[in-house]
């Protein structure tokens, strides 16, 4: 079993969002920004995770995502398999025709066994004990939110300030002032 980018970024920015959620929603922007992951990659990845209700997402100016559960209720495993991630070391992907012919080849329960192990200790393993050795690494949390910078086409004229007469009138009074 090989796990791909896909299992490992997923459950990095699950650990990242369960470190910051209480600061309120966790934008993938800034996941992005401190994981070095894609955002676009992102979006894909929490489109699974929010579709196997492991992360809520909220709308709007100061939205973002939460955990959908308690950190302590999701296991790596879960995480993995709601990305697609498949947990699965044989050459058949279990479904026991590994020559082909539908037989199976000498180490047909070698691998299904390593399987069940690693399975196993995933679920093993919770979101909420992966928070908890970071902050016993000492993992910095900043909880302020990230500056939102609007992009525009059109560039943002501002006014400019001038200490001027409005008016021919203005101007004569300012003249005439002793």
């Amino acid at each position: 079993m090989r796990l791909t980018t896909k299992g490992r970024f997923a459950v990095t920015a699950m650990i990242d969002l369960a470190l910051r959620q209480n600061g309120g929603p966790v934008t993938l922007a800034a996941i992005s920004q401190r994981q070095q992951i894609s955002l676009s990659y992102l979006e894909q990845l929490f489109g699974k995770l929010r579709r196997h209700e492991l992360v809520e997402s909220t709308r709007g100016p100061g939205g973002g995502y939460t955990l959908g559960r308690k950190a302590a209720d999701i296991t790596v495993a879960d995480i993995i398999v709601s990305v697609d991630e498949p947990i699965d070391a044989t050459q058949c992907g279990g479904k026991e025709n590994c020559l082909g012919d539908g037989g199976r080849c000498m180490t047909h329960e070698l691998w299904a066994s390593l399987n069940t192990r690693m399975v196993e200790f995933l679920d093993s393993v919770t979101l909420q004990k992966l928070v908890d050795e970071q902050l016993a690494k000492g993992v910095q949390i900043e909880m302020k939110p990230m500056v939102k910078r609007a992009i525009s086409a059109v560039p943002v004229v501002k006014p400019i300030r001038v200490n001027a007469p409005n008016s021919v009138f203005a101007l004569g009074a300012m003249f005439a002032k002793p």
